[in-house]
C-alpha cells in the first residue's frame, strides 16, 4: 500500500469510528491475508540453497510477513514502536511495586532515548513512537464502576490507530502504566473465567501484601462485571487501561493497513485478546514475540492460540519483547531475500 493510499485509508477509517459499535462493525469486516503472495514465497523458498524446512520458524515468520505484506519477498526497512501509556485507578490500592508518577517519568524517558526500549528498537532499526493517554486522569475504580466511558475507550482505541505509520513494515505495541498488570489480569478473568490468581503474577516485583491485594482487586472487578459483559470489546471498556486500549486500536488499525503486528508480553496480550475475543479472525496478521515470565500470559496464550518465538523470562513491557523478535524476523527475511537459488549457486538439489 502506498503512502498515499495508506493515509487516506487510515483516515476513512478513523471518520467512521465515533462508538464502540463502530469497532465492531469494521471487526467483522477485516481485510484477509493475501494468500497468493504466500504461495509465490514458499516457490522463491523451494529454490534456495537450503534442505526445504530446514530453517524452521524462519520459514513460518517469512510467510506471514508476505501475507501482510503483498510480497513474495517480504522487507523489513521501516519497523515501528509504538508505546503507549496511561493512568490507572486501580493503582490507589498499592497494586505496583512504583507509585503512579513513575508512568510520567518513564515517558519522558522514552522521549529521550533512555529506556530499555529505545535500546533494543535502536538495534532493530525501528521508529519509536510515544502516545501518553491523559496521564493528569487516571481511569476509574473498576472495583467500583467501569474504567472509562464508552467516548473515552472510543478516542484511546484511535489513538492507539492513528499512531501507526502506514508505511510501516512491521509493528510491535508496547506500553507504560504503572497497575497494568492488574488491568491485564481483570481482563482475563472477565473474558476466560478460573480463579483470580491463575492471572496473577509479581508484575513490576511486588511483595506477598500487595500481591494479595492485586488477586483481590482482580476478583472485585468479577464480581462486578462478570454477569454483564457482553464481548471483549465491553470487557476492555469496564476494566482496560487507556493505553492497553490504544495497543488494541493499534493492532486493530494495522490489521486494516495490512501490516503485520509482533505482539509483546502479557498486557499487549490482554489488549489483542479483546480483540480476538469480539472477532476471532481478528489475529490473524499477529505473531508473539516472547512468552512473558507473567504466568497469565501463557495462559492467555492458549486460549488465543499463539505460539510465542522466544521465551526470555521478560516481564519489563515497553514492546520489549516484540521488538526483539523483530530482529529474529528481520534475520529470516535476510536468508529469504540474500540465498542463492541452487541454480545461481551451481547446487545440485535433487537429495536436498
Amino acid at each position: 500500500m502506498s503512502n498515499a493510499a495508506g493515509l487516506k485509508k487510515k483516515s476513512e477509517i478513523l471518520r467512521s469510528i465515533t462508538s464502540m459499535d463502530d469497532i465492531r462493525r469494521l471487526l467483522k469486516v477485516l481485510p484477509g491475508p493475501d494468500e497468493e503472495a504466500a504461495i509465490q514465497a514458499v516457490k522463491h523458498d523451494s529454490r534456495l540453497t537450503k534442505p526445504r524446512g530446514s530453517l524452521g520458524r524462519l520459514e513460518e515468520i517469512v510467510l506471514w510477513l508476505s501475507r501482510w505484506q503483498s510480497r513474495d519477498v517480504p522487507v523489513m526497512g521501516r519497523p515501528q514502536s509504538c508505546v503507549f501509556a496511561g493512568n490507572h485507578g486501580i493503582a490507589c490500592y498499592n497494586v505496583s511495586a512504583f507509585p503512579a508518577a513513575v508512568t510520567r517519568q518513564m515517558v519522558e524517558n522514552f522521549t529521550r532515548g533512555g529506556a530499555a526500549i529505545n535500546q533494543l528498537a535502536g538495534v532493530l532499526g525501528a521508529e519509536v513512537t510515544v502516545r501518553a493517554l491523559h496521564l493528569d486522569q487516571p481511569t476509574q475504580d473498576f472495583t467500583i464502576e467501569p474504567a472509562m466511558s464508552e467516548a473515552s475507550c472510543v478516542e484511546a482505541f484511535c489513538v492507539g490507530f492513528d499512531a501507526v505509520d502506514p508505511d510501516a513494515t512491521l509493528l510491535c505495541p508496547g506500553e507504560m502504566g504503572i497497575g497494568n498488570t492488574t488491568s491485564a489480569a481483570a481482563i482475563c478473568h472477565l473474558l476466560w473465567g478460573g480463579r483470580a490468581a491463575d492471572w496473577i503474577g509479581i508484575g513490576t516485583g511486588i511483595d506477598k501484601a500487595q500481591y494479595e491485594r492485586k488477586v483481590d482487586v482482580v476478583a472485585r472487578s468479577y464480581q462486578l462485571h462478570g454477569d454483564v459483559v457482553t464481548d471483549g470489546l465491553d470487557v476492555l471498556q469496564r476494566v482496560g487501561g487507556l493505553e492497553i486500549v490504544a495497543m488494541a486500536g493499534a493492532i486493530f488499525g494495522a490489521r486494516w493497513l495490512r501490516i503485520p503486528v509482533m505482539l509483546d508480553g502479557f498486557i499487549c496480550g490482554a489488549a489483542a485478546a479483546t480483540l480476538f475475543a469480539t472477532s476471532r479472525d481478528s489475529l490473524m496478521h499477529c505473531m508473539v514475540g516472547h512468552g512473558s515470565s507473567e504466568p497469565g500470559h501463557r495462559l492467555l496464550l492458549e486460549r488465543i492460540g499463539k505460539r510465542p518465538l522466544l521465551d526470555l523470562d521478560l516481564r519489563l513491557g515497553e514492546g520489549t519483547g516484540a521488538v526483539i523478535a523483530g530482529l529474529i524476523a528481520r534475520a529470516a527475511v535476510a536468508c529469504h531475500s540474500g540465498m542463492a537459488s541452487f541454480e545461481d549457486a551451481g547446487v545440485d538439489s535433487g537429495h536436498l
